[in-house]
């Protein structure tokens, strides 16, 4: 895959996260996901989409309409490294990061791994 390829993926993961309809999300999966996919950040593991959506919806729920700015992008041979901020709905930084993504041989991910301070 090329890197514009890496980065289209890993963007319509990234989208995934400020879906306000499941059904809107499922679609984003569909195109960058792997049903197994395995996550993982500072406060939360999950397997499978399930689970993700599950964590993203909580994540809504706590940070109305926060979303992620991708700032720095880079990748090769099926990973992907991200730095990334975490914006509220308003647009204001409330939180930065880093993010570690593998990919399927299909181009999609099946393992994402977030960097970031948790909060206290």
């Amino acid at each position: 895959m090329s890197q514009s390829e890496y980065r289209k993926t890993w963007d319509r993961y990234s989208q995934s996260w400020t879906c306000a309809k499941l059904s809107e999300r499922v679609e984003l999966f569909k195109s960058s996901l792997d049903p197994d996919c395995r996550y993982s950040d500072p406060l939360t593991a999950a397997q499978g989409w399930d689970a993700l959506v599950a964590y993203m919806e909580d994540f809504q729920r706590r940070i109305p309409g926060a979303y992620f700015e991708v700032l720095d992008f880079l990748s090769h041979h099926n990973t992907s490294f991200a730095r990334w901020d975490m914006k509220s709905a308003d647009g204001a930084k409330i939180g930065d990061g880093y993010s570690f993504g593998e990919y399927s041989s299909d181009g999609k991910l099946v393992k994402m791994t977030g960097f970031f301070e948790p909060p206290r």
